[in-house]
């Protein structure tokens, strides 16, 4: 799980799967581990986490914007709750190693860069409230490992300064559509975005989704989207901020299933003709044939309550019991009787 740059082409037909953990650890190594087996049997491409260093972006007064916890007294003592080491944050990475993932952790300081790129990150998860922070950018291109950025707090012009800073570094830069609303509802997911993004930059966009369903992850990938993010949870009563708008990871699993279905169904494009031959035999059996709708004498013209369409379609095709009409029998045709062309004489001056 060494190369992850295939993701980065714009025409890349595979899409990345990342189930993010973020801080629904709740600061404990044990759960973070058991999140990367859960994500990694889920079908996921990659397991995400966050990485807090509270003195290297936080300061002692720095307040809740939800009061959530009851045991952290401000978001300074949260961070610095949900802190690992470096030796901690090696073993995880490892360990998803191990279970065929990617490991990807978004920095939230110059800092947490070092320590991420001493482990082996392979890639950098920009999150939504730090695309303006052009110096930790810069940290970030100066590593020469690709870059996803989330667009959520970003307005084009912002997006804009973003991608050039990445993609004058020569760094490859993915952009993902996101809404920094927890849960997100219908009406703010944004999916007209992701197209628009695609059309801007011209590089591999996708979705970072807070719905806390599959369905926008889905919709995304039909709408060209190459890269998903979910939070994930292993159940709705966990702790955290990031519960509310997290799948299951059962529900990641049934988006995995559903990406990958639709993967192999865009990559093998049917061609309606020859796929109708193919199927002449069930043409056959759910066809409808031209047959008397009672005993034919012969020399009966035929009329429209004559005939009447009936399965097997093993005999005259049912589309053309109109040109039936006005031909004479040859023989006596039977009710239900699936005949052949020859037994009508076509005495017509024009046909119908």
């Amino acid at each position: 799980m060494n190369d992850i740059s295939n993701y980065w082409s714009p025409t890349s037909s595979r899409c990345l799967i990342i189930g993010e953990v973020a801080q629904t650890h709740d600061g404990s190594l044990g759960q973070a581990h058991a999140f990367i087996d859960a994500i990694a049997a889920a079908g996921a491409d990659a397991v995400k986490f966050q990485t807090h260093i509270a003195e290297a972006e936080s300061t002692p007064d720095e307040p809740f914007r939800i009061p959530f916890s009851r045991q952290d007294s401000n978001r300074y003592q949260y961070w610095k709750r949900m802190e690992f080491s470096e030796a901690q944050w090696m073993g995880l990475a490892e360990h998803a190693r191990e279970k065929g993932l990617y490991f990807l952790s978004s920095p939230f300081s110059e800092a947490a860069v070092n320590l991420l790129d001493r482990i082996g990150m392979l890639a950098w998860k920009v999150a939504s409230g730090e695309v303006g922070n052009l110096r930790l950018l810069k940290k970030m291109a100066s590593t020469g490992k690709p870059v996803i950025l989330s667009s959520g707090l970003s307005s084009f012009s912002e997006l804009d300064a973003a991608v050039d800073l990445v993609s004058g570094a020569g760094v490859p830069v993915a952009i993902m559509q996101t809404t920094t609303q927890y849960p997100t509802p219908p009406e703010k997911v944004g999916l007209n975005i992701v197209p628009l993004l695609r059309e801007r930059y011209g590089c591999v966009v996708g979705l970072s989704d807070h719905s806390g369903t599959i369905y926008p992850g889905l919709a995304a990938f039909m709408l060209g989207g190459r890269m998903l993010e979910v939070h994930v949870t292993m159940s709705r009563y966990m702790f955290g901020p990031d519960v509310c708008a997290s799948v299951t990871v059962d529900e990641l699993g049934e988006l995995c299933r559903g990406v990958r279905f639709l993967e192999r169904a865009l990559s093998s494009p049917v061609d309606k003709d020859a796929s109708a031959a193919e199927l002449s035999e069930l043409k056959q059996m759910f066809g409808r044939s031209v047959v008397p709708y009672h005993d034919l004498p012969e020399g009966t013209v035929l009329s429209p309550d004559d005939l009447v369409a009936k399965k097997p379609g093993s005999g005259i095709p049912a589309s053309e019991m109109e040109s039936l009409l006005g031909m004479r029998t040859r023989r006596l045709l039977k009710k239900d009787e699936i005949f052949k062309l020859e037994d009508l004489e076509d005495t017509r001056t024009k046909r119908f």
